[in-house]
C-alpha cells in the first residue's frame, strides 16, 4: 500500500508526499515551498527521489529547485508548460506513464486551469493526484483555458472508479460547498456534505482527499448538463 501525508503550506496549499514502502520510494507532489516537504520526509526517514508538478504555477513548482538541490531528485511536469518549469528533467503528457516503485501513475491532460495542466492516475492504487482541475466540490478557475476543456476534463474525471481518492492541491471545500448549495440548494448529498464540511473545518480538520464518488454526486461543476451550464457554474463562482 502507497501511503500518503498531506503537508499544509502557505494560505491554503496542500504539498502531498506519497511513499512506497516496499521500494522505499518518495515522491513530493506540486512543492510550493521546500522547508515544510524536507522537514516532512525527514521525519519519517523518507527521501524525496521525485517530483511530480501538474502545472507551472509558482504555489506548485515553487520548492522544486530546493528540493532538487538537497535531494538531486528527478522532477517529472508538464511538457506543454517546460518553458515555464525551468527546473524540469522529465518532461511529459497525455498517455505517458511515471512510476512509484512497482505502481504506475498514467498521466490525463487536463487543460483549463493552465494550457497544459496534467493529472497523475494510479489505477492499482485508486489514487488521482489532480492538481487544481478538481477541487471537492469546486473546479479551478479558468486561467487559460475553456469551459469546454474543463467540461471534459470533469467528464473524463468522472468515469474512473467512485472509490478512487482524489488529491487536490488547496482547502477551497468550505467556500466551494456554499457556493454549490445557492445552485442545487435540494442536493440531499451535498446538504449533508456541506454540514460535515463545517464541522471539519470548525475543528481545523482538512477535508481532503475526496472520491470520484463524492464528487458526482455533489460537485456542481462535474454534474453540469452541458458546457454552457459549467460555464455559467464558473463564472458565478468567479463572481461570489
Amino acid at each position: 500500500m502507497l501511503e500518503v501525508v498531506r503537508i499544509p503550506v502557505l494560505s491554503d496549499n496542500y504539498v502531498w508526499l506519497l511513499h512506497d514502502p516496499q521500494s522505499g520510494e518518495t515522491v513530493a507532489i506540486d512543492p510550493a515551498v521546500a522547508e515544510p516537504v524536507l522537514k516532512a520526509a525527514a521525519a519519517r526517514g523518507w527521501s524525496i527521489g521525485q517530483i511530480w508538478n501538474t502545472h507551472w504555477h509558482g504555489d506548485h513548482v515553487g520548492g522544486n529547485a530546493a528540493i532538487k538541490a538537497a535531494t538531486g531528485c528527478i522532477i517529472t511536469g508538464p511538457a506543454a508548460e517546460a518553458d515555464k518549469i525551468a527546473t524540469l528533467d522529465r518532461l511529459i503528457g497525455e498517455g505517458d506513464t511515471v512510476r512509484i516503485g512497482d505502481h504506475v501513475a498514467t498521466v490525463m491532460a487536463v487543460p483549463a486551469h493552465t494550457a497544459g495542466h496534467i493529472a497523475y492516475h494510479l489505477a492499482d492504487a485508486q489514487m488521482a493526484f489532480v492538481g487544481d482541475t478538481l477541487f471537492a466540490m469546486g473546479c479551478g478557475r479558468l486561467f487559460e483555458g475553456t469551459a469546454a476543456q474543463m467540461f471534459a476534463n470533469m467528464q473524463r474525471l468522472a468515469t474512473l472508479p467512485e472509490v478512487t481518492a482524489v488529491y487536490c492541491a488547496h482547502e477551497y471545500t468550505l467556500s466551494n460547498g456554499r457556493f454549490a448549495l445557492t445552485v442545487e440548494p435540494d442536493n440531499a448529498a451535498l446538504i449533508r456534505r456541506v454540514a460535515e464540511v463545517e464541522m471539519l473545518r470548525a475543528r481545523g480538520e482538512a477535508t481532503v482527499p475526496t472520491t470520484i464518488g463524492l464528487e458526482r454526486d455533489t460537485n456542481i461543476f462535474m454534474r453540469a448538463r452541458d458546457v454552457a451550464q459549467l460555464a455559467e457554474r464558473r463564472a458565478a463562482k468567479d463572481a461570489a
